[in-house]
């Protein structure tokens, strides 16, 4: 239940008919909204003097000098300045929220790692205070690399607010309902639907159904984009109207409030008198998106050999080096496995990407057993991983007929660099200690005799 104080009372564009209701469909495009009539200027971005005595305000995600295929901005008309929405700043402590570079000497980082779900507790949990990150990678102070996080959400921030100048958050959620109340509109999230929330934008988190657990990728580096889909074509994978942006919504109140801040991996508190999500109106391609997973059309073999799991991909964080991802975002759904003659689940593998997963919901191909809904695996750079002897034993001898892999949705942050261990992950989030033995019993099969198999 959302309370008088939360985004139920803000005031909201006209909504959009059917299945957008509230939301605009596309990925990256150039929208306009607002929530009073006349409130966009037309024709112009900063007249003189504004509708409503509104001031205008630009909202830049990339420098000014950015390609144009690539420049990200976006016009607000507000009731105020953001300047007026900070004021002295405090440093203040989030202890479980880290950023890159981590290392904690006692801590190793290099193996294969499996944990159960992070288990509720009994302590109240805000979106601040229920962030717990797993791994860093990179250096948020020179805007490379990611962290991987788990949130734990009992309760809705009050007459609080955040917003981070490090990184862009690509949410997650495997349990409970969320609600994004934005400077740019409204987004409501829930298990198999996802929420990027771009660098610098003003919001506070609501529980609708709680308690709320899921994952988050702290992406330092270049924004998500779609993938390029190559020989792929114009169709399939993620597709751009899928997306959805919300309608302009805004709140008008005038209570005491905190604005905190996230800057070089550092937490700043300031007080306000108001509320700072006063955009009556904007226009723009910088803005927060939801995405539902079930909308992902994933494409395979129709004939043999398995590919390589990019294929799966649903965004990418470009590096600067080409093909090379800062972060890639993966998912494993319900797809049909066809291929002849062929090994079909994840073969056995490793690589110069450090992948992290996490299970939504349902079973994965590759681990039937141990890793569970709210689980999360990591296989670091370089590190040989794929199947347990059953998932293998069970593939080598299948009848390989069209077969549905079907209850399963599981996720993939991957990214060049190592991801290093917090110390909570390592002495604290219920780490599997017999993960590594899961491959111990896969024994020696080689037969020199000619056409032995």
């Amino acid at each position: 239940m959302v309370d008088d104080h939360s985004c139920g009372a803000m005031v909201r564009a006209p909504s959009m008919p059917g299945p957008h209701e509230g939301y605009m469909p596309g990925f990256g495009n150039d929208f306009e909204t607002e929530a009073l009539p006349g409130a966009l200027p037309q024709g112009m971005n900063s007249p003189q003097k504004c509708e409503y005595g509104l001031y205008g305000e630009q909202l830049s995600g990339t420098a000014f000098t950015a390609p144009s295929h690539q420049n990200e901005r976006t016009w607000c008309y507000r009731i105020r300045p953001s300047v007026k929405h900070v004021h002295r700043f405090e440093k203040i402590d989030l202890p479980y929220w880290k950023s890159a570079p981590h290392i904690v000497e006692d801590v190793v980082s290099l193996g294969q790692y499996r944990w159960n779900p992070v288990p509720h507790g009994e302590t109240a949990l805000t979106w601040l205070t229920g962030m717990r990150t797993m791994t860093t990678a990179g250096d948020v102070s020179t805007q490379l690399g990611m962290a991987s996080h788990v949130y734990l959400v009992t309760d809705s921030m009050a007459d609080s607010y955040f917003y981070s100048a490090d990184s862009e958050l690509l949410v997650v959620p495997q349990e409970g309902r969320l609600r994004f109340c934005t400077e740019l509109g409204i987004i409501d999230i829930a298990p198999q639907e996802i929420a990027i929330l771009p660098r610098g934008l003003v919001y506070r988190v609501e529980v609708l159904d709680g308690p709320c657990r899921g994952f988050v990728c702290e992406n330092y580096g270049q924004k998500f984009a779609l993938p390029g889909r190559g020989p792929i074509g114009a169709n399939c994978m993620a597709n751009p109207r899928d997306f959805k942006t919300p309608v302009a919504a805004f709140e008008d109140r005038e209570v005491p409030s905190t604005v905190t801040v996230k800057w070089c991996g550092q937490f700043h508190e300031t007080r306000i008198g108001q509320s700072p999500l006063d955009v009556v109106a904007w226009h723009g391609n910088y803005a927060p998106v939801k995405y539902d997973l079930r909308s992902y059309c994933p494409v395979g073999a129709v004939l043999f050999d398995h590919p390589d799991p990019s294929i799966f991909t649903v965004l990418t964080a470009p590096s600067g080096q080409e093909g090379t991802a800062n972060i890639d975002f993966v998912l494993f759904r319900e797809r049909w496995m066809v291929a002849e003659n062929t090994f079909r689940p994840p073969w056995y593998h490793k690589n110069i990407m450090s992948e992290l997963m996490g299970n939504i919901h349902g079973q994965y191909d590759a681990k039937p057993k141990g890793f569970i809904p709210g689980g999360i695996s990591l296989h670091n750079m370089m590190l040989p991983h794929g199947p347990d002897r059953n998932a293998f034993e069970k593939a080598s001898n299948a009848n390989l007929g069209p077969d549905k892999l079907d209850n399963t949705m599981s996720f993939m942050f991957e990214t060049r660099f190592p991801q290093h261990l917090t110390e909570f992950a390592g002495k604290e989030a219920p780490l599997q200690d017999d993960y590594i033995d899961c491959w111990s019993d896969i024994d020696k099969k080689f037969d020199g005799t000619p056409g032995k198999k």
